[in-house]
């Protein structure tokens, strides 16, 4: 099993920024990618950024790109979400998640562990 901590979250004005954290233990062996992905009330689940544990390739949504950067530390095996020029649309719950499967790196269906979840709100 694989167990994933986050950290970070808060309340920011527009144009501010958050580094979010996710600090991973068990199985990290099992792991192939660290993914971000976010979720507002009302509305489905969707991938934010991510990063191949061992290439250190990173996908990004388009609506973040530019804003938003993905990075790991191996030594701690914790990956960071650097978040840049907020937005209120950014306001959501925050999940860190492990991937067991690259190809579907940018859908929640290539994820077996998942964080507990940090809530980011942007204020206007």
């Amino acid at each position: 099993q694989v167990q994933l901590i986050e950290s970070g979250g808060g309340l920011v004005q527009a144009g501010g920024s958050l580094r979010l954290s996710c600090t991973a233990s068990g199985r990290t062996s099992s792991i192939v990618a660290m993914g971000w992905f976010r979720q507002a009330p009302g509305k489905e689940r969707e991938f934010v950024a991510t990063m191949n544990w061992s290439i250190s390739t990173t996908y990004y949504a388009d609506s973040v790109k530019g804003r938003f950067t993905v990075s790991r530390d191996n030594a701690k095996n914790t990956v960071y979400l650097q978040m840049n020029s907020l937005k209120p649309e950014d306001t959501a719950v925050y999940y860190c998640a492990g991937s067991i499967n690259w190809l579907l790196a940018r859908s929640p269906y290539g994820y077996g562990y998942w964080g507990q979840g940090t809530q980011v709100t942007v204020s206007s």
